[in-house]
């Protein structure tokens, strides 16, 4: 280890007990407290190291003080090699041209954070700054290298039972979408029953404009929780030439883009898999041609140094914690499952690491909600990624933002969104006890108990679904700019004539949080519950997509938007149409599908209705249990009729008769 470079007054006050500083009473997750790491800038002896202490900050001001005791066994780490603190609270470590260095927030203390609730846990070295003027600022010149850099952390009430927000993509791409934010996620998350210990929000934090940032913290902080945020593709300079300068502002904005924290009996590894822009390491020019593309692009990697910092912190925690992986690009999916770029390469090597220990991932990406369990497969891993089979659960959270905050306004003036796989935009409800847990997907805007949507696929809503398929894949230029159908020629999917029920009917239960372990069940009129059957086993099949493999109630929402045709007399060029994500403003233009379509789905049951249900109306309860998740159960209600029923008001037969 590295001779120490502490000043001896400083070495003196971290191997002090609590004598002259009095400590204050531990406080829960939620309780604030708003401080700075306490950077020294003392005369050095040399460059080769860094060193500091992690301290008990018992008066809450961030400052090592006399009387104030380090805390043994924390890891600090910069970004590479990881240190156990002595027992004085004292920590060296290598030196790197470019690093952050950072404490893990060991389990039964927290970090401090600012008045946004934004961790304050790093420091960040690159003496030079960015190499060159990067849009968004970049990192301005760091200097010297400090002469100590000391962590401040104080005891938690929070134990080995905690509950975290996982957010999907939340990626506003301006200031309406930032109010979007405001207004749904953070309104539901204060409103909750319980407030969350944290938020672990998976990357596109906001959708390339990065002067959104501080405003978003700011709304987030709200609701008065640790946001611990993973870097995603819409999150970098992106014009940057080399990977390792394009988080400089993110670096600057929110801290380091690779970085662990610990809560109960488990430990968080948050990975920038994004690789941007990519081709530099040899592999990937070898293994990835896409990435020799005449424009900058990016893909999911783990590169070397993240393979060493995840083994190092592997080397210092118990193996029995649960190891947590936080991450942007999925390490397998199923929307993308034979898509390079969109998953993470060399997962062998992350696999070994982690064997034998219990263990998660968590990502977004994809804006689809992919609960895959243990054992899963696809086709397509193999040949992407180099697996066939995942050794623990990946979960692909979803998306705060849905559909890119695409889709018509729900009841309270936030677009629905609803997402290519058919689930709600929504948040995932992360509920840790010792090494066990569960997850529970929140859809925006909707009860909190809500876990699917129930309908029928009808020989009609399949032949309407193709139509308006075959129209939206025509070349926008040369189609007619008019849709051939919309919703409201689709005919009651719930009302069904014989004639549904001999060209095949079933009932749809697309359940957000369904995986292979998932129990899916349906009692139609009182009768004993039968099985619902998967659409997608995920057994190494590839993606079964179309309208029969489609969830009929999102689409229907999906394949006319009518806010699409938004206009004005006002003038205001900004009020017509409308504009979505980090598109130019489109004009307004007929009812039409715009955005995802949910065609395709790991998590669509079906069941086949009986050619010769009688007539009358019915109900189907349905019923789901999942190995990690509450139960739930939802109920439809359809009809079957002999003779076709007008759809609007008979005129024809009021007016038959007059008035005497």
């Amino acid at each position: 280890m590295t001779k120490s470079i502490l000043p001896i007054a400083m070495l003196w006050a971290a191997t002090l007990y609590a004598g002259a500083a009095t400590a204050a009473p531990a406080g829960g997750a939620n309780t604030p407290y708003v401080a700075r790491i306490d950077v020294r800038r003392d005369a050095r002896a040399d460059d080769k190291a860094i060193a500091g202490v992690v301290f008990d900050d018992a008066n809450r001001n961030g400052r090592l003080d006399a009387g104030e005791r380090g805390v043994p066994g924390v890891k600090v780490s910069n970004g590479r090699e990881v240190a156990l603190t002595d027992r004085s609270g004292r920590y060296d470590l290598p030196v790197r041209n470019d690093m952050s260095v950072f404490v893990v927030q060991p389990s039964g203390w927290r970090v401090p954070t600012d008045n946004r609730w934004v961790p304050q846990f790093a420091y960040q070295h690159k003496p030079a700054g960015s190499p060159k003027v990067l849009r968004y600022g970049g990192l301005p010149p760091t200097g010297p290298l400090p002469s100590a850099i000391n962590f401040p952390i104080i005891p938690t009430k929070t134990g080995q039972a905690f509950d975290c927000a996982v957010l999907g993509d939340v990626q506003p791409a301006s200031n309406i979408e930032v109010g979007y934010v405001r207004d749904s996620l953070v309104r539901e998350l204060l409103n909750a029953p319980k407030k969350p210990a944290c938020l672990l929000a998976l990357g596109d934090i906001v959708s390339d404009d990065l002067h959104l940032i501080p405003r978003t913290a700011e709304v987030m902080g709200a609701v008065g929780a640790p946001q611990w945020w993973v870097q995603g593709n819409h999150d970098y300079d992106h014009d940057a030439d080399h990977d390792i300068d394009s988080s400089d502002t993110w670096r600057r904005l929110y801290g380091p883009n690779n970085y662990a924290f610990e809560m109960g009996q488990a430990v968080f590894i948050v990975l920038d898999n994004v690789s941007f822009p990519c081709g530099e390491d040899p592999r990937e020019a070898r293994e990835r041609p896409f990435c020799k593309q005449y424009w900058k692009t990016y893909s999911g990697r783990l590169l070397p140094d993240q393979m060493t910092f995840i083994a190092n912190v592997l080397k210092t925690t118990d193996p029995k914690k649960l190891v947590v992986f936080a991450a942007h690009i999925p390490f397998v999916g199923f929307d993308n499952s034979e898509s390079q770029p969109h998953q993470t390469a060399n997962l062998d090597e992350l696999y070994a690491l982690v064997k034998g220990r219990p263990a998660l991932a968590l990502t977004g990406h994809s804006h689809t909600l992919e609960n895959l369990a243990p054992g899963d497969s696809m086709a397509g891993w193999k040949e992407t990624v180099g697996v066939s089979t995942i050794p623990f659960r990946h979960l692909v959270a979803g998306a705060v933002a849905g559909d890119w905050w695409g889709g018509d306004y729900d009841i309270d003036g936030t677009p629905m969104s609803i997402q290519g796989d058919g689930s709600p935009r929504g948040y995932v409800d992360f509920a840790v006890n010792g090494t066990a847990y569960t997850l529970d997907y929140r859809a925006s805007g909707l009860p909190r108990d809500r876990a699917m949507w129930l309908s029928v696929s009808t020989p009609a809503f399949r032949d309407w679904a193709d139509k308006i398929f075959a129209w939206r894949d025509a070349p926008e230029e040369t189609r007619d700019p008019v849709p051939p159908l919309s919703v409201q020629d689709l005919p009651d999917v719930k009302l069904l004539s014989k004639a549904d029920l001999a060209g095949q009917s079933w009932i749809t239960a697309d359940v957000w949080m369904g995986d292979s372990t998932t129990k899916v069940m349906v009692s139609v009129d009182g009768a004993a519950p039968a099985p619902m059957a998967r659409t997608q086993q995920i057994r190494g099949e590839g993606v079964r997509s179309g309208a029969a493999y489609s969830d009929p109630f999102a689409l229907q929402r999906q394949l006319t938007m009518a806010r699409a045709a938004i206009q004005s007399r006002s003038g205001d060029a900004e009020a017509q149409g409308y504009v979505q994500g980090r598109q130019k403003r489109l004009p307004p233009m007929p009812p039409q599908p715009r955005g995802s379509r949910a065609d395709h789905s790991p998590h669509i049951w079906r069941y086949d209705l009986p050619a010769g249900l009688s007539e009358g109306t019915h109900t189907a309860v349905v019923t789901v249990t999942r190995d990690q998740g509450e139960p739930v159960r939802d109920t439809l209600v359809f009809e079957v009729r002999n003779t076709p029923l007008k759809r609007t008001f008979d005129f024809d037969h009021w007016n038959k008769f007059k008035n005497q």
